[in-house]
């Protein structure tokens, strides 16, 4: 089965490439029936999947995707042999491809225009704003289900037994909590750690919608942004949606269009 979807995930992908043209200059990958594969096919579909590329090399993603793209090549010659070209569905769904590229190609550009370098350091740069004056929080937690038992462990806190030993035996999760800042946490949470200095521990449970906690601030510190090269790819995403969503706001403008409900009635 995990070979199964492996090989799925990578005809996906390299079907999401199909129209890349083989360019051979990098070699043969393969022949098939006289019909080449180049290497350059095959590393163009690599290098249009960001999120395949994070997680293998190019030479794994070779080893796998060759046979994938062979066994592609012989699917599609054996269609055109038996004439599936020439049917009605194939000229139909060819139509409904081509309009899927072009809008592709279209938003594409539109976008390229609007995500421009400046306007990711625009906005990196009003990310960094925001991290000013912000407090970050390194915390652990005891989460038991009921008050009486979070007040039990306070009470064995207070006697000066060790945290992480009852985390252990009451926590009903991992106590380590890393660095956060007040944004990320429940509210409820939140307030009450921020509250507290660094070597506390809450003196009452902090009922939250996950259960009761008993808390310990390790550290605080002033939150720092991350570098812009580690959150460029986010930044870019969010500009790419909001200029899509943009542009689709604004696409009826100056249209002729008339819309119609189910019932043939006009909207």
């Amino acid at each position: 089965m995990k070979n199964q979807i492996t090989a799925l995930t990578f005809c996906s992908v390299l079907m999401a490439a199909g129209l890349a043209q083989a360019a051979g200059k990098d070699g043969v990958a393969a022949v098939i029936n006289g019909e080449k594969v180049t290497v350059a096919e095959i590393k163009q579909a690599y290098d249009a999947n960001p999120a395949v590329k994070n997680q293998v090399t190019f030479e794994d993603f070779y080893k796998k995707a060759l046979d994938v793209y062979v066994n592609g090549k012989i699917i599609y010659q054996q269609a055109v042999k038996e004439g599936i070209p020439d049917t009605p569905e194939y000229q139909k769904q060819l139509d409904m491809a081509k309009e899927d590229i072009a809008r592709k190609l279209y938003l594409e550009k539109k976008v390229k225009d609007k995500v421009t370098d400046s306007e990711v350091k625009k906005v990196y740069a009003e990310y960094q704003k925001n991290f000013n004056g912000q407090k970050e929080m390194k915390a652990k937690h005891i989460l038991v289900p009921d008050e009486a038992k979070a007040k039990e462990v306070i009470a064995k806190l207070n006697k000066g037994q060790n945290f992480d030993a009852l985390a252990k035996e009451y926590s009903k999760e991992p106590a380590e909590l890393g660095y956060f800042t007040k944004q990320m946490m429940v509210p409820e949470f939140a307030n009450a750690a921020f509250a507290m200095k660094k070597g506390d521990y809450s003196k009452t449970p902090v009922k939250t919608q996950f259960g009761y906690h008993v808390i310990l601030v390790e550290d605080v510190r002033d939150a720092k942004a991350l570098p812009m090269k580690q959150v460029e790819p986010q930044l870019k995403g969010m500009l790419t949606q909001n200029a899509v969503a943009e542009i689709l706001s604004k696409s009826e403008q100056g249209q002729d269009v008339t819309k119609y409900n189910l019932d043939g009635t006009m909207q």
